[in-house]
């Protein structure tokens, strides 16, 4: 019983990540359709972490390179934490943190996706589910394009 009950869980979670993966290219879609190559969001990045007092980010990018990244606190990034955020800090690098995660990075994530543009809105990661403080949200918000 053990084994059919292990077998189905398996199942059911492979189908988890399967459908995660399709809404995630899906929505991939959505935002490549828009053309947008050069625009502004915020960024906020929840954790147990020492910059989260500075949060949100302000990040500019331009032909998938970042123009600008910068607390809106107006405190200084320092090195360490700008190699960090770069993980996250283009639209496009979003979606393949979402990808990674959804591939077996994490233990569970959630991801909303802007209705408008595609891009993924609300992230929230576990990456061990019963370990502390691990978790991680990010939070795209005042997205606008720029000319």
């Amino acid at each position: 019983m053990k084994k059919i009950s292990l077998i189905f869980l398996t199942v059911v979670l492979a189908s988890c990540a399967i459908m995660a993966q399709s809404e995630n290219d899906r929505n991939l879609g959505t935002w490549n359709q828009q053309g947008i190559s050069h625009y502004q969001f915020n960024l906020f990045v929840g954790c147990f972490c020492v910059f989260s007092q500075d949060m949100p980010l302000t990040i500019e990018v331009k032909d998938d390179l970042i123009v600008s990244m910068e607390y809106a606190s107006g405190n200084p990034i320092d090195a360490n934490n700008i190699e960090y955020f770069r993980r996250f800090a283009t639209i496009d690098r979003l979606f393949t943190e979402v990808e990674n995660l959804v591939n077996g990075e994490a233990d569970e994530v959630i991801v909303t996706y802007d209705p408008t543009y595609g891009f993924p809105a609300q992230i929230s990661i576990d990456y061990i589910k019963n370990a502390a403080d691990d978790e991680l949200s990010l939070t795209v918000s005042d997205f606008e394009a720029l000319p």
